[in-house]
């Protein structure tokens, strides 16, 4: 054997060492970008379920009209304390979403209908009409408002998972009739 192939057996190793190391390296960082991958899909399913909670949250609020007689207190069968949901998805025994209504719900106007725009055919529209009232002698006394008023509610709500830290804060408007008794005491 000769100088010069004993020195070619030498570069052989050298270079199968590097293409050994640069393999390495192209697996640990395959390795990092699929466990990077998963961490991301990871993250955008515990905020779509987030956001799920939070909308059963609302829809939840406005099954009934607890959110407008009170406005502090407006879930029924709260987990702990007032205007509180806790949702357990998976159902195993743990609740892995708390929802906030926070603030609570408020109304955000309120406009009394006019006899008027009532459509008396209309079972609903019929329950708002009013009598004319009298007048006697006062200017402006007879305003022709019905016994309902149209108001605005807006609720809010921050749901926060348990095991993923994933949060997402809602708000949702929403249109409801109310007896103008009621709007006057909650709005």
């Amino acid at each position: 054997m000769t100088k010069s192939s004993r020195r070619q057996r030498g570069a052989t190793l050298l270079v199968a060492l590097i293409m050994l190391v640069l393999l390495t390296m192209f697996a640990i960082s395959s390795l990092n970008t699929s466990n990077t991958n998963l961490r991301v899909v990871g993250n955008m399913q515990a905020k779509a379920e987030a956001t799920n909670v939070a909308q059963e949250a609302i829809e939840t609020t406005l099954s009934t009209t607890q959110f407008i007689s009170n406005p502090t207190n407006a879930v029924l069968n709260p987990c702990g304390a007032a205007n509180t949901l806790c949702t357990d998805i998976n159902s195993d025994g743990t609740n892995d979403y708390t929802t906030v209504l926070s603030p609570a719900p408020k109304c955000v106007t309120v406009k009394p209908i006019k006899n008027a725009q009532l459509n008396l055919t209309n079972v609903e529209d019929l329950g708002c009409s009013a009598g004319q009232a009298q007048q006697f002698g006062v200017a402006g006394a007879v305003a022709g408002d019905s016994l309902c008023s149209n108001t605005v509610w807006e609720i809010n709500v921050v749901t926060t998972g348990a095991g993923s830290g994933a949060t997402v804060s809602l708000t949702q408007g929403v249109g409801v009739r109310i007896s103008t008794d009621d709007a006057g005491s909650s709005c």
